[in-house]
């Protein structure tokens, strides 16, 4: 199944950091923008950052903006989500989303998701 794969979830005291990767084993996604979004238990999944594919524009939601930072490495194909300041409220599934993928010289405009990565953040 051709999907994403996130890492770098985990338990973290509120005010600290995590730094979150999302990778497409055997694909290449750096031509397509990338976004990361997340999922607390009982609500519905929200945007939470996107990158351009050149990386040349980021945006964030309100919520994260000034704490969060998505970057990507188009020779690593790699995108990241630097997350500081971690609060009790971002405990949540966090989940990669690129809008396209290649595999080879064949590339396609079909969305590509992840599992998600589980982030904790206690009080």
């Amino acid at each position: 199944q051709v999907q994403l794969v996130e890492s770098g979830g985990g338990l973290v005291q509120a005010g600290g950091s995590l730094r979150l990767s999302c990778k497409a084993p055997g694909l290449t996604f750096n031509s397509y923008d990338a976004k990361w979004f997340r999922q607390a238990p009982g609500k519905e999944r929200e945007f939470v950052a996107a990158i351009r594919w050149n990386g040349g524009r980021t945006h964030y939601a309100d919520s994260v903006r000034g704490r969060f930072t998505v970057a990507r490495d188009s020779i690593q194909n790699l995108v990241y989500l630097q997350m500081n300041g971690l609060k009790p409220e971002d405990t949540a599934r966090y989940y990669c989303n690129t809008e396209g993928y290649c595999a080879g010289a064949a590339c396609t405009n079909v969305e590509l998701w992840g599992q998600g990565t589980l982030v904790t953040v206690s009080s």
